[in-house]
């Protein structure tokens, strides 16, 4: 059950959008996107359901606009960076912030409650295509190049969180190392001997290795827009 913010004996706090806002990431953040309901949100600020629909339109508006958020988080460089340098910083930035609210990635690519998205999205969206037109990419280059990026902070960062999902769903250290070594016999037996090399990388992965292999793939990808800003 989702803990009333206000205690009884403090001062009402007026309740505003921004409150309404914060409540609900933290009860996400606590129990899951799937148990963020109306009741439980008025509940946790210790004010009836009816009086949310003040500030927020429904239950679609608040969804978007924890997400933004979220996305407001996201560091946007505003110094005289080198085109390359200010946008892997950005991206380094949004996988990691992220990773910090795994329920915010999938809802971020979903459908908004509205056609347009938020201020949020579109001044992060206007960002990352003003620096790639003002260091010199020709609108389909930047158009491209855009979605490359994009695809990657978000599509790395769903395949890490469903990795890290399918590991906890194993059990304990103890069942997750009993189930490798199983799966690494069956692949020996099986003739795959690359994918069981490959799994054993994992294993033997230092701490930290999703970020190693995020920034990995991004550079492959800003190399690749440089060559070919420079040659178009």
């Amino acid at each position: 059950m989702p803990k009333q913010i206000d205690s009884a004996a403090a001062p009402r706090v007026p309740l505003n959008r921004e409150r309404v806002l914060h409540a609900a990431v933290r009860l996400v953040e606590e129990d899951g996107i799937e148990a963020l309901t109306m009741r439980d949100l008025a509940r946790a600020l210790g004010v009836e359901a009816m009086s949310l629909y003040n500030h927020v339109a429904n239950k679609g508006d608040l969804m978007d606009a924890i997400v933004d958020l979220v996305i407001g988080e996201i560091e946007l460089p505003s110094g005289a960076e080198d085109w390359q340098v200010a946008i892997r910083h950005y991206a380094i930035s949004a996988h990691r912030v992220l990773l910090q609210h795994p329920w915010a990635c999938s809802l971020a690519i979903s459908p908004t409650s509205t056609p347009a998205p938020g201020a949020t999205r579109l001044r992060h969206m206007e960002w990352l295509l003003a620096r790639l037109r003002e260091a010199g990419f020709s609108p389909e280059l930047a158009y491209h190049a855009y979605h490359a990026l994009d695809s990657h902070v978000l599509g790395f960062t769903l395949w890490q969180l469903g990795h890290a999902a399918a590991a906890k769903s194993l059990g304990d250290a103890s069942d997750r190392a009993t189930f490798v070594a199983s799966f690494l016999r069956e692949l020996r037996a099986g003739d795959y001997p690359y994918l069981a090399e490959h799994v054993q990388q994992h294993l033997s992965a230092p701490s930290g290795d999703g970020e190693r292999e995020f920034q990995f793939g991004l550079d492959l990808i800003l190399d690749g827009l440089e060559k070919a800003r420079t040659s178009a």
